[in-house]
């Protein structure tokens, strides 16, 4: 059935729960995991510019610095709780991306059939004020989805 499993996590509560749940589907298939966290490029509002303030070459070196040890100090929790449950397993931190398409990309070439994910699972309003990665994963997916709520 699902050889290969790729999860995605933020370190979130809910993100937890989808890791949890795809980890148990794992241990129970056999199969093998990648993991992947994303952190998306330095915030720039749209008038940042004309307000002065553009960030700096220090500004985005700390901003990424930070953004590699939180994802080294999430993916380092994560293998320990897949050396308990004795899975094998891939760790992919992808820097300055999207989620939605460092999601893909890596199901793509880590020949992952099988993505877990979680989702607030917002609706109206809501779902278009903050976007939603999982919807952009479920549309642009060439293998089945597994969300967890």
């Amino acid at each position: 059935m699902y050889s290969h499993i790729l999860i995605s996590t933020d370190g979130s509560e809910l993100a937890q729960r989808g890791l949890d749940h795809g980890l148990s589907l794992a241990k129970a298939l056999g199969a093998k995991v990648t993991i992947i966290t994303v952190t998306e490029p330095i915030p720039f509002p749209a008038g940042a510019a004309g307000a002065g303030w553009v960030p700096t070459v220090t500004d985005i070196a700390s901003y990424e610095k930070a953004q590699k040890e939180q994802a080294e100090q999430l993916l380092g929790k994560v293998r320990e709780q897949i050396e308990k449950l004795d899975l094998k397993g891939n760790f992919i931190h992808a820097p300055d991306s999207w989620p939605a398409e460092a999601i893909l990309q890596a199901a793509k070439t880590h020949n992952c059939n099988l993505i877990v994910m979680a989702s607030h699972g917002r609706r109206g309003l809501g779902r278009l004020i903050l976007g939603s990665q999982t919807s952009e994963v479920l549309a642009g997916s060439p293998v089945p989805v597994l969300v967890v709520k």
